[in-house]
């Protein structure tokens, strides 16, 4: 009966969990210092392929097409049904920009270590989605990791997790109330409309607390990625064709956030 309950889990935690996976090996270091007077960098010539491009600037730390690619290509998001390519890949940009924040914050507490146990589960789980290890070898590759890189992802994405449970957790509190009413307004419901037997309140109880116990904590986690978001400096680019120049960052940054919008001028009467 516990494991039909689990059918009923709202994806909202999993959301969460799959959101923080989308991690890049910029992501991984520490915001870089910022600079004093960045150049506009040139366009390409003729002779050069470009390598990569900023999609976007989270304080002014860049968050590049590889960083995207990497997400679609070891199949950490994937397409909703019906989701078109271009609504895709803009809702992982989004969730990239929205960890590149969280990943600065957890920086500034000095959150460092991590179970190694813990960081092998989450390397065991992204291989399991490929039929063997040479094609997952090749997926590392292309995204330019090795196993030592995806390791040091991992971890990051732990101390994420670590984070919100000792930051955000102490405020998620489930009531006896609120387990009452899941239990009568969501799993009797559900499991009536599929024709099974509904158990007794008390031997699901625990599995109703922590479904709603993960419901709060992403609810803490979308309050605080907004409030994050909210005080930092966001520019995307990803409107722009590749190989088209960008403007000098901190210039950029200043004029975006600051600069006032001029009211249209109408035109004069005849």
């Amino acid at each position: 009966m516990i494991a039909a309950l689990r059918l009923f889990r709202p994806a909202l935690a999993s959301a969460l969990l799959a959101g923080l996976a989308m991690i890049s090996p910029v992501a991984a270091q520490k915001p870089p210092a910022r600079p004093a007077a960045p150049a506009a960098p040139a366009p390409p010539s003729a002779g050069n392929v470009l390598q990569d491009r900023v999609l976007a600037l989270v304080d002014e730390d860049p968050v590049l097409a590889s960083d995207l690619e990497r997400i679609v290509r070891l199949g950490l998001d994937a397409p909703r049904p019906g989701e078109a390519d271009e609504a895709f890949r803009r809702r992982v940009l989004n969730s990239l920009i929205d960890q590149r924040l969280q990943f600065h914050e957890v920086d500034r507490f000095g959150f460092q270590q991590v179970p190694v146990e813990e960081i092998e589960k989450r390397v065991k789980a992204i291989r399991a989605r490929f039929p063997d290890d040479a094609s997952f070898q090749k997926a590392l590759k292309e995204v330019g990791l090795d196993l030592k890189g995806l390791r040091q992802l991992m971890a990051r994405q732990l101390l994420v997790l670590t984070y919100v449970d000792e930051r955000l957790g102490p405020r998620v509190f489930v009531t006896p109330e609120e387990i009452n009413r899941y239990y009568r307004q969501v799993l009797t419901p559900e499991m009536q409309k599929r024709g099974q037997p509904v158990p007794p309140v008390e031997d699901v109880r625990d599995d109703i607390r922590e479904t709603l116990r993960q419901e709060k904590t992403t609810q803490e986690v979308t309050a605080w990625t907004k409030e994050l978001r909210d005080k930092a400096d966001v520019v995307v680019y990803s409107s722009r064709q590749a190989g088209q120049a960008l403007p000098p960052v901190i210039k950029t940054i200043r004029e975006t956030k600051k600069a006032p919008v001029e009211p249209a001028k109408k035109p004069p009467r005849p």
